[in-house]
């Protein structure tokens, strides 16, 4: 089902309905700041499982993102030095991953990564999606990252690609088609693993 929701304004009616689906571990693809995105209740054990199995992704042995609203309760699901903790206030909401150690409130599918990446994406559709669940959200970009094509920009393909393996397509608007820059904030020795789309402050 494709869904269309203004980034400038989001239809509360529209935004209820994804929620739901949300609630009752549904898989929803969403746009973010950088490129749309595969995503589900973060902390519904059965839906991350799904997503893992659509993208061919092994829980056990890759690194998994959550999208947050904000930073206030980021230390319930991962472990943020005060150090962390500046460089991501001064670029958040932004197109940013930064890997931290997970914390014990995650589901144990994280923590047997003992990792998590943190995402506070600048776009208020996804924000306001994660706002109004109240959990955060596990995300994957809807690309692989050897064939970033046409189809992950561009809702109505999308929709025709994955349609049949999640319950709602949200149509933001066009994507972009570069990944977010990831930076591995597990030590205070700060590194940039992949950079994408941002620039660090």
């Amino acid at each position: 089902m494709l869904i269309k929701i203004y980034p400038e304004n989001p239809n509360p009616k529209e935004v209820g309905k994804v929620v739901a689906t949300l609630r009752d571990g549904g898989l929803v693809v969403y746009p973010t700041d950088t490129v749309y995105a595969i995503g589900c209740d973060a902390l519904n054990v059965r839906a991350v499982e799904r997503i893992c199995r659509i993208k061919g992704v092994n829980p056990q042995k890759s690194n998994l993102s959550i999208i947050c609203y904000d930073l206030s309760n980021i230390s319930e699901y991962a472990k943020v030095s005060n150090a962390a903790f500046k460089l991501m206030k001064k670029n958040l909401p932004g197109p940013f991953t930064f890997i931290l150690p997970t914390s014990s409130e995650l589901p144990k599918i994280y923590k047997n990564r003992k990792e998590v990446g943190i995402r506070v994406p600048d776009n208020n559709i996804v924000r306001t999606l994660v706002q109004e669940l109240g959990n955060p959200l596990l995300t994957m970009s809807v690309h692989d990252e050897d064939e970033i094509i046409e189809y992950s920009t561009d809702p109505e393909l999308i929709e025709e690609k994955y349609g049949n393996q999640v319950d709602i397509v949200i149509d933001g608007g066009y994507g972009g088609l570069e990944g977010s820059t990831v930076v591995d904030c597990t030590t205070d020795d700060f590194t940039v693993v992949r950079q994408g789309k941002g620039e660090l402050l």
